[in-house]
């Protein structure tokens, strides 16, 4: 299956995950999910995104019909330091702790990603997980401050975005570019070639 062959439902409202999309050239429409997102079990950080993404595509899927679309993605997103998951910082102080806790180590981002293919005769409901291990530079509390004056890392999970300001504190990462942004894109595509 081809994503370029099909109506996609993006089931969610992230600017990063809609430029990939209209960057590709792909049809699409954005429904945002309306369900909650946090889960309160005891899961591993790639349980937890896949719960989350799976979530998301359930709620979406209960308010279209199979003519809205061919195919939902729904995707979700966390920073795991040592398998505890670290999410949106609450405010100011919140992101400097945690950039303060990942300066100079190694984290994992984990996307979780669920697919339901709405077309009658195929259909089909695959979730996943992809990782990507980051590699940060050690930086100084001023730098960490400096960034947070710009507002980027207060909507991002781990409290900072790779494509952004930040990006020139990471030394290297091991895995896809586009998971650490939160939506990993290419693994998308090669499993539904697969279908």
């Amino acid at each position: 299956m081809k994503l370029e062959d099909c109506k996609i439902i993006l089931a969610s409202g992230s600017p990063r995950r809609i430029k990939m999309l209209e960057d590709d050239g792909q049809n699409f429409r954005v429904i945002k999910p309306m369900c909650e997102e946090n889960i309160n079990l005891d899961l591993s950080p790639a349980q937890t995104v896949m719960a989350l993404a799976l979530r998301k595509a359930l709620d979406v899927k209960a308010r279209v019909s199979d003519a809205d679309g061919d195919l939902i993605i729904a995707c979700d997103t966390v920073v795991a330091n040592e398998h505890r998951i670290i999410g949106k910082p609450k405010d100011e102080e919140d992101a400097f702790n945690i950039l303060s806790e990942l300066n100079g180590q190694v984290h994992s981002v984990w996307s979780g990603v669920a697919l339901i293919n709405l077309q009658k005769n195929t259909k089909f409901t695959l979730v996943f997980s992809s990782e990507t291990r980051v590699y940060f530079k050690c930086y100084s509390e001023d730098n960490i401050r400096e960034y947070i004056k710009s507002g980027e890392p207060m909507d991002k999970a781990g409290a900072y975005a790779i494509q952004g300001g930040f990006g020139k504190y990471i030394d290297h990462i091991d895995g896809e570019y586009d998971n650490v942004v939160g939506f990993p894109y290419k693994d998308i595509k090669e499993l539904l070639l697969k279908r």
